[in-house]
């Protein structure tokens, strides 16, 4: 079975936080994914190893990793792959991938369309 972490960059403000918690688990539910967490790079927990383990104590035998990054930055290229390698090494091999990020994606483009509506009606009616 394949698990899924939502995996952000993590606040000091913990509302933040849980939104992140919130999306995962709106995430398990519209997809009907049995195994679903969030992690955190920084600032929140757990991390993303921490994810992992919870995730293989359920039985998980590989995980898809979905960064909460708007763009390919520097914690995609330096931060993320080192500790997928080491996730993957502790678990003697588990597959664990990241996907892309949200940049591209044509909900976001959607999303922010939704977003310029909701403040033009607000800032004229």
């Amino acid at each position: 079975m394949t698990g899924i972490v939502v995996f952000a960059h993590g606040s000091r403000v913990e509302a933040a936080n849980e939104a992140v918690r919130t999306m995962a688990a709106e995430l398990a539910l519209l997809g009907g994914f049995g195994a679903v967490e969030a992690a955190f790079l920084e600032l929140g927990l757990p991390n993303l190893e921490g994810a992992a383990d919870r995730l293989v104590e359920r039985g998980i035998d590989s995980i898809v990793v979905i960064p909460y990054f708007l763009t390919e930055g520097l914690h995609m290229e330096r931060d993320l792959p080192p500790i997928l390698q080491r996730i993957s090494q502790k678990y003697n091999g588990l597959r664990i991938a990241a996907t892309e990020t949200l940049d591209g994606h044509p909900g976001l483009v959607q999303a922010m369309l939704d977003r310029a509506l909701s403040g033009i009606r607000s800032h004229i009616a």
